[in-house]
């Protein structure tokens, strides 16, 4: 009943989207899309299946490299693919994701804007038989998630801190005080809490200790979100943290668990006097090895960046889109952390790669992930 549902469904598709390129015919735009980017084959023709994918922005080129890694993969093994990004506006995502529904996808991967945002919509793709994945960000209160492909989050803010605290010497004996700031992601985005999380359990207790000193007493994750990841909202509130506690004291390290913001951050620096013999950088941490940031690094800017291998996510989110089509169990290492509120989804995590100037051209460019020439 589902494949003859889903031939009437693609047929409605076809004419209706023939009648548009009719009517839009000298549209020198030729996009028609008010919801985001669309990429991929957009039909239903795979042998192997057809999966819809969506991304919450094309802002940031991780995203990018998520979606085409995974259309590459999946397309190679013979599936059909469509790919959208929301730019980070829920509504274009909900929409989306009906979209893809209306259009008859096997399976859905969908790396949420607002993890807390598509009960909705995932009724829709179960009252279609739409298997659910979650990519990289935890979709939150529904039942209708059969899998989370992801990494140790926790594990993320754990290095982060801890290479802040190793890079102050704190634990060669160095007492200080240093003074830190502290930022993390947005509130909406159930990894920003694991990072943050992860990176607190480091520092909170030379905090404490009084080795390490937040002077804007800024230290609650509702205190030092960041929303929708914006850079420029990292570069205005670290403006006002200096101006406001650093007339007269230095910045020794700045927590960040995003390249995205630690660029943001790093110009407030620099626009402070920063970056000179006078006034060096502080410990910059960042995630997610962006360009920018590892041109960033070597200029001995930012110190530190999170590596998260997306060619090695979306291949064990193929992996578990094949077990769901082949009505197996995929492979999962963790079955006990992440609980959306309604159920504990199944995860499998991956182990991120801290890089430095001492190890970048190894991690990145030895791995075949980026080439020199785009790190130069």
């Amino acid at each position: 009943m589902k494949k003859i549902v889903k031939f009437f469904v693609l047929l409605l598709v076809m004419v209706v989207g023939i009648g548009f390129l009719v009517a839009c015919d000298g549209d020198d735009n030729g996009n028609g899309n008010d919801n985001g980017a669309e990429n991929g084959n957009g039909s239903g023709d795979g042998e192997a299946g057809f999966v819809g994918i969506s991304m919450p922005t094309q802002s940031s080129a991780r995203w990018i490299a998520d979606g085409n890694n995974l259309v590459d993969q999946l397309e190679a093994l013979g599936f059909s693919t469509t790919l959208q990004y929301a730019e980070d506006i829920v509504e274009n995502q909900v929409a989306q994701i009906e979209n893809m529904i209306a259009q008859g996808v096997d399976i859905l991967v969908i790396a949420s804007v607002d993890g807390g945002a598509l009960v909705s919509v995932l009724e829709q793709a179960a009252a279609n038989d739409i298997y659910v994945i979650a990519y990289d960000r935890l979709i939150m209160n529904s039942e209708h998630v059969s899998y989370y492909a992801t990494f140790d989050n926790f594990g993320v803010g754990v290095m982060q801190g801890s290479f802040i605290v190793d890079a102050l010497g704190i634990n060669d004996g160095a007492t200080g005080p240093f003074n830190i700031e502290l930022f993390a992601g947005a509130p909406d985005d159930n990894n920003a809490h694991f990072f943050f999380d992860g990176a607190m359990s480091v520092l909170n207790p030379h905090i404490e200790a009084g080795i390490l000193n937040i002077r804007s007493g800024q230290d609650a994750m509702e205190q030092v979100a960041t929303i929708r990841w914006n850079a420029a909202y990292a570069q205005d509130r670290m403006e006002d943290l200096l101006t406001a506690n650093f007339q007269d004291e230095r910045v020794d390290a700045v927590l960040s668990p995003y390249d995205g913001l630690s660029l943001g951050i790093i110009s407030a620096l620099r626009g402070a006097g920063y970056g000179t013999g006078d006034q060096p950088w502080p410990v910059i941490t960042g995630q997610d090895a962006l360009i920018p940031a590892i041109i960033s690094i070597r200029a001995e800017e930012q110190t530190q960046t999170i590596f998260k291998d997306t060619r090695d996510l979306a291949s064990r989110t193929v992996d578990m889109i094949n077990a769901l089509l082949s009505g197996e169990d995929a492979t999962v290492n963790d079955t006990e952390t992440y609980d959306n509120g309604v159920i504990v989804v199944p995860t499998y995590l991956l182990d991120p790669i801290e890089v430095t100037i001492d190890n970048w051209y190894e991690v990145l460019v030895e791995s075949g992930y980026y080439t020199e020439d785009e790190l130069e």
